[in-house]
């Protein structure tokens, strides 16, 4: 017997998983952005001030754990439901 392949479209659980996680860390950066454009919109600080300052570590690994909750816990809700 053949090992079966997935359908077109269907993809792995795991990367599946890293969509969803680098997805919700694109929402928790430009929300960060956004945030952080309208907070600094000073004399002299434009978009590309805005982007150097929210890309740092500790927001990266916010972003990640914040990202990893949120999987878990829509992953449960999606099985539970």
């Amino acid at each position: 017997m053949a090992p079966t392949r997935n359908q077109p479209g269907q993809s792995t659980p795991i990367l599946r998983a890293i969509i969803e996680i680098a997805f919700i860390c694109f929402l928790f950066y430009s929300n960060l952005l956004m945030g952080e454009f309208t907070h600094a919109n000073g004399e002299g600080k434009d978009l590309v001030f805005a982007i150097k300052d929210i890309f740092s570590l500790t927001n990266l690994l916010i972003a990640v754990i914040a990202a990893l909750i949120g999987y878990v816990v829509f992953e449960y809700l999606r099985n539970k439901l």
